[in-house]
C-alpha cells in the first residue's frame, strides 16, 4: 500500500546529511566540549560552526543564539527569563489565545507569580488586529509574545508590524517560530524581534534540542542553574549530537529555502483548489494567503475528525487533526475555538502539513481518497440532516 506523510507540522524525518554528522559526534568525536584538552576543543569547535549555521538561518549574532532541549524550553524561558528579569520595570504581558501551549500555560504559571496577561483574541482568520495591540499596551507592559505561524491552522501574523510597535513602545518582542524558522525566510534585525524560538525537528533536524535568540542587550533571567554552560542562559552540558545536527539542518534550509518554499506552496495550493473543488460543506481554516508554505486545514461539516484520521490512515495517508501535542486530547482546538468555529465544526477538522518530499502524485491520491472517505462517512453521520435516520442501538434508555 502507498504510504504518503502529511504531518510535517508535528515533525519532520531527519535529513540523511544530518544523521551522518550526529553519528560522528556521537561516536569518534565524544569529548565534552568544555574540557580544555583536544577532545573537547575538537567539539566545541563544531559546537560554533553549528551556532554560525542558525545564527545565519534568522539573521543573528552567534553570541545571540542559546541552545535548549527543544521549542517549549526555549518558549518557557523566553517568558519567564523577561519577566523574572523586568518584574521592576512592570508585570504585564501581552500573548494571543491561539499560541502554543508552551506559551499560554507559562503565561497561566506566570498569573500565579502575580504577573498580568492580556490574552487578546483574533479574526475568523486566525489574525491578531495591531490595533488590538496597541489598546493592551500599558505602562507596566514589558512583554508581546505573538507566534510567527499558528501550528494548527498555518496564519503568518503581521510579525513586522508588531515588531515595530513593540520597539516604539520600548517593550521586548518575542516570536514562537518553530513552524516558520526553516521553512519560511526570517530576519530578526528586520522584524524588530527580541526573542525567537525555534525547533530542529520541524525543518529536518533531530528531535530534542532548539534554540532561544536573544538580542544583545536584552535582560533575561535563567530558569535553571548549573554549570555555566551557553554563558549561564542555559547551563547543562550540551546535546552534542543534536546540536551539531541542528547547526547542519539549518546550514541545509537555509540553501534550499527558495527551492522549498516554491514546492510546498505550489502542492499547498494545488490541494486547496482540489479540496475545494470536489468536496461540499467545508471549511478552509486559516488565513487564504497568509500562511505556512505547507499547512492546509480544513473543516469538514458532519464529520468527526478521528474517524477521518483514521480512515485515511487506512489509506496510507498520515495527517493531523491540529497540534501533535494535545492529539490525545477530546476536546476540540482552541485555536478553531477562538476563531469562531463551533465545537461541533471544529470537532471536524483536518490538518495537513506538506514537506519537501511530498509530490504532485501524493496530492492527487489525497483528493482520490478523501472524497470517498468523506462520503462514506457522511452518509453513516448523525449529524447529517440528509442520511438516513438510524436507530440507536447502544442501550434503551430512550426507547
Amino acid at each position: 500500500m502507498k504510504r504518503i506523510y502529511f504531518d510535517h507540522s508535528a515533525t519532520t524525518p531527519t535529513d540523511p546529511e544530518v544523521a551522518k554528522l550526529m553519528l560522528e559526534y556521537m561516536t569518534d568525536k565524544f569529548g565534552n566540549p568544555s574540557s580544555v584538552h583536544a577532545f573537547g576543543r575538537e567539539v566545541r569547535k563544531a559546537l560554533d560552526t553549528a551556532r554560525e549555521n542558525v545564527a545565519a538561518l534568522i539573521g543573528a549574532k552567534t553570541n545571540e543564539i542559546f541552545f535548549t532541549s527543544g521549542g517549549t524550553e526555549a518558549d518557557n524561558l523566553a517568558l519567564k527569563g523577561i519577566a523574572f528579569a523586568n518584574r521592576k520595570k512592570g508585570n504585564h504581558i501581552i500573548t494571543t489565545s491561539i499560541e502554543h501551549h508552551a506559551i499560554l500555560h507559562s503565561c497561566e504559571y506566570l498569573e500565579k507569580q502575580g504577573f498580568e496577561v492580556t490574552y487578546l483574541p483574533v479574526d475568523e482568520n486566525a489574525m491578531v488586529s495591531i490595533e488590538d495591540i496597541k489598546k493592551a499596551i500599558t505602562d507596566k507592559t514589558i512583554l508581546i509574545s505573538v507566534m510567527f505561524a499558528n501550528n494548527e491552522v498555518g496564519t503568518i501574523q503581521p510579525i513586522k508590524e508588531i515588531g515595530q510597535l513593540a520597539r516604539e513602545k520600548g517593550i521586548y518582542f518575542h516570536t514562537d517560530a518553530v513552524q516558520a524558522a526553516g521553512n519560511y525566510p526570517i530576519d530578526v534585525n528586520e522584524y524588530n524581534v527580541d526573542l525567537l524560538t525555534l525547533s530542529s525537528h520541524k525543518f529536518y533536524g533531530p528531535k530534542g534540542v532548539g534554540v532561544l535568540y536573544v538580542r544583545k542587550g536584552v535582560r533575561l533571567d535563567s530558569v535553571q542553574h548549573g554549570g555555566g554552560q551557553e554563558r549561564n542562559v542555559r547551563p547543562g552540558t550540551e546535546n552534542v549530537p543534536g546540536i551539531i545536527g541542528l547547526g547542519k539542518a539549518a546550514q541545509i534550509a537555509k540553501q534550499e529555502m527558495p527551492s522549498r518554499m516554491a514546492h510546498m506552496t505550489a502542492l499547498r495550493d494545488k490541494l486547496i483548489k482540489g479540496i475545494q473543488t470536489k468536496i461540499p460543506d467545508i471549511k478552509l481554516n486559516g488565513h487564504p494567503t497568509k500562511r505556512a508554505p505547507g499547512n492546509v486545514n480544513f473543516s469538514f461539516r458532519y464529520v468527526e475528525g478521528e474517524a477521518l484520521l483514521l480512515n485515511l490512515d487506512l489509506k496510507g495517508i498520515a495527517a493531523s487533526s491540529g497540534s501533535a501535542c494535545t492529539s490525545g486530547s477530546l476536546d476540540p482546538s482552541h485555536v478553531l475555538l477562538a476563531m469562531g468555529l463551533t465545537h461541533e465544526v471544529a470537532h471536524g477538522s483536518l490538518r495537513i502539513s506538506l514537506g519537501r518530499g511530498n509530490t504532485e502524485e501524493d496530492i492527487d491520491y489525497c483528493l482520490e481518497v478523501l472524497p470517498e472517505i468523506l462520503e462514506r462517512l457522511r452518509a453513516m453521520s448523525p449529524l447529517n440532516a440528509t442520511s438516513p435516520a438510524k436507530e440507536c442501538t447502544l442501550c434503551s434508555h430512550c426507547h
